[in-house]
């Protein structure tokens, strides 16, 4: 990684790059919608791939849409602290 000030990664490099110039406001709602797309694409192959594997049913997903997820979240990162 480079550092300039801050931790690129080299997708974040990348992106900095081919987008130095000063671009509308046209267009980063464009590349906005295309990176939304790309990666809710890519969810949907793994919810799918957790699907055929039998990880994920409709029974968990009920499950899910029940809990308070940024309660679970706050509990997992203090699992991992105490880990640390």
């Amino acid at each position: 990684m480079e550092y300039n000030g801050t931790m690129f990664n080299p997708i974040q490099l990348f992106l900095l790059k081919m987008f130095e110039r000063n671009n509308s406001e046209a267009e980063l709602l464009e590349v906005k919608k295309v990176l939304a797309d790309y990666y809710a694409k890519k969810l949907d192959a793994h919810m799918d791939a957790l699907w055929d594997a039998g990880i994920l049913d409709q029974k968990r997903l009920d499950e899910i849409n029940e809990m308070d997820l940024h309660q679970w979240l706050r509990e997992q990162k203090a699992r991992e602290n105490e880990t640390e």
